[in-house]
């Protein structure tokens, strides 16, 4: 099976453990995922920046529209749960790899970011029982705009890895 095929599958394996199994032992479902991930990939340096990365810029977000009031996850909180944020690693997995094709243009990033990302955060409160407390349209509306501004950056950082990667390699390469 090609890998961007499986790139996506591991992807929604690890969504659907997320919204469903919330901060459980579901949650091995994605340390199962990175695993493998991290096992295909040329660069464990380079992959392992950008899971960071995302990880950490990602949780920083969804925490910061969480004190604004855009979630409410019953129970009062200022960071987001850690199956949300797991989901931003697994978001990472597919930047070099099954959404590849959406770094360049920049616009295809924005446009998968600005109709995806709502949908995928629709779906998820559905199933997780996270309240959208300015109203849904509302917040999805907010969320869709965020993300057209967020994918292209994170494409950034992916790109910027890569980079620096293959300069490395090209620098042993000669010496």
């Amino acid at each position: 099976m090609p890998k961007l095929i499986v790139n996506t599958l591991l992807f929604q394996l690890g969504w659907f453990a997320c919204v469903f199994g919330g901060d459980s032992l579901w949650l091995l479902i994605v340390a199962a995922v990175l695993a493998v991930h991290l096992l295909w990939t040329s660069s464990w340096a380079a992959e392992g920046k950008l899971l960071i990365s995302v990880f950490l810029a990602g949780s920083a977000l969804d925490s910061f529209l969480l004190n604004l009031g855009v979630f409410d996850f019953g129970e009062p909180r200022t960071l987001i749960p850690l199956w949300l944020a797991s989901l931003w690693l697994l978001l990472a997995t597919t930047l070099n790899h099954c959404l590849a094709w959406t770094a360049q243009p920049w616009w295809r990033g924005s446009l998968l970011g600005a109709i995806a990302a709502p949908l995928s955060y629709y779906g998820g409160a559905q199933i997780a029982g996270v309240g959208l407390p300015y109203g849904t349209w509302q917040s999805l509306l907010l969320i869709g705009f965020i993300w057209a501004l967020v994918m292209p950056v994170l494409h950034g950082f992916a790109k910027l890895y890569r980079s620096q990667y293959e300069q490395r390699l090209r620098t042993r390469q000669s010496a």
